[in-house]
């Protein structure tokens, strides 16, 4: 099958599929608690996709992404709620919703990706430690300026004016505080996924991703054959930004989710968790990304769900004084520090899932090699004497290696012996 023709039936089923999980995910997920999870893993996976950009292809240690995540998850919660005030209507509809998300995944990830280029035009000639202070810095002081701003207050400038409807420490909850449109349902989550696989994938097998995996091995190396490191760090950086700023817009408008956008929720604790992704699965695989996407949501959910089993309730009964929150932490960390010690590379460290093999027995053009021309005898004996079965007139046979006579090389050794005894 013609590859275009396979990239098309492709395409279509993909898109088959994600309208198959719009129509029947309230049905294959029954419990809304365990559906809002499903989707929230799937914000998840995209933030953890684009954090392996910087931190796993390019190797630079950034722990601001909740930052990013933050500023999509603002924009996009005020571009949805101003686009629905216009259709006059408080139902959700399907229909609706292809005018209300690209226009919030777009404004999302133009918002993050301008201040990942503000951020990073300084701090990436950073690295290491230095870094992660820059990053952390920023994630912490977007968080802060939000949480801190005054609400309601008329004689306030206008920068204050608009940072206090954000609502401020309670978040943000809609132009008229009845809550940020879910316009995001299955559909938008997982075809967003889907779409940000494909495109990592795409940056890490292409020319930019192996420059950068050159950058992370030896950047000194890499700038002698002409990468500039200043300027793909820079746009990885910025491509990073963006990713988290699309996630973050899937997370305000996300179905069978919270409806308010709380500063709260962008702490370093969520930093924490999207690095914990990456490395888990591996870092620079984007398929350990997915899969530390998933594991790091479910995980969590799960610990949570043992502390409702009737004999951890008895256990607690027995010692009032055990804390079941502080509990599940120590066990989320020991698995973590189990596998780092069991697989401190990751699940799959830079490896994937899947790789497409390439075709046996054909050339680089996709034509079948030129068969190699048989050797003959003769030419063999010219080539194992040294001169390669040239220098005489075409097709005259080749002319036999020089030898000298077997005593010749005897007395020639017998002398040098001699005169090494004298």
């Amino acid at each position: 099958m013609p590859r275009p023709v396979q990239r098309v039936l492709t395409a279509l089923l993909l898109a088959g599929a994600v309208f198959g999980l719009e129509a029947t995910f309230d049905h294959i997920v029954p419990d809304a608690a365990w559906r809002q999870l499903a989707l929230f893993a799937m914000v998840n996976v995209i933030a953890a996709l684009s954090l392996n950009v910087i931190n796993g292809m390019a190797g630079q240690f950034s722990i601001g992404h909740a930052g990013f995540v933050g500023i999509g998850a603002y924009t996009g919660a005020v571009v949805a709620g101003a686009i629905h005030q216009r259709f006059g209507t408080d139902e959700i509809l399907f229909g609706n919703s292809f005018l209300v998300m690209p226009a919030v995944l777009v404004s999302a990830g133009l918002m993050a990706a301008l201040f990942g280029l503000i951020v990073g035009l300084p701090s990436l000639r950073l690295r290491g430690d230095y870094l992660a202070i820059v990053t952390l810095g920023f994630a912490e002081i977007f968080r802060l300026v939000i949480a801190t701003a005054q609400t309601g207050d008329p004689t306030a400038g206008t920068i204050s004016r608009a940072l206090g409807s954000l609502g401020g420490q309670n978040g943000y909850a809609g132009p008229d505080d009845a809550g940020v449109p879910q316009y995001a349902g299955p559909f938008w989550m997982f075809g967003a996924v889907v779409l940000a696989t494909i495109i990592a994938w795409r940056l890490k097998f292409s020319g930019w991703g192996r420059a950068l995996r050159a950058l992370r091995e030896d950047e000194i190396a890499s700038a002698a054959v002409g990468v500039d490191p200043t300027r793909y760090k820079v746009t990885s950086f910025v491509i990073s930004a963006a990713g988290a700023g699309i996630a973050g817009g899937l997370l305000a408008s996300m179905r069978d989710g919270n409806p308010t956008v709380q500063p709260d929720q962008f702490t370093f604790n969520y930093s924490f968790d999207a690095i914990t992704m990456v490395i888990l699965g591996g870092s620079g695989s984007v398929s350990g990304a997915i899969v530390g996407g998933v594991l790091v949501t479910f995980t969590v959910k799960m610990i949570e769900q043992l502390q409702g089993l009737d004999s951890i309730q008895a256990l607690k009964a027995a010692y009032p004084a055990l804390d079941l929150n502080a509990l599940r932490m120590v066990i989320y960390a020991s698995i973590l520090i189990g596998l780092m010690i069991l697989r401190p590379e990751g699940l799959f460290g830079e490896r994937e899932l899947f790789r497409r093999a390439r075709k046996k027995g054909k050339g680089p053009t996709g034509a079948p090699p030129e068969p190699i021309p048989a050797t003959t005898e003769a030419e063999a004996l010219a080539e194992a004497a040294g001169d390669g079965g040239s220098g005489g007139e075409p097709g005259a046979a080749p002319t036999p290696p020089e030898t000298e006579p077997p005593g010749t090389a005897i007395e020639r050794e017998e002398k040098k012996v001699g005169r090494d005894f004298e």
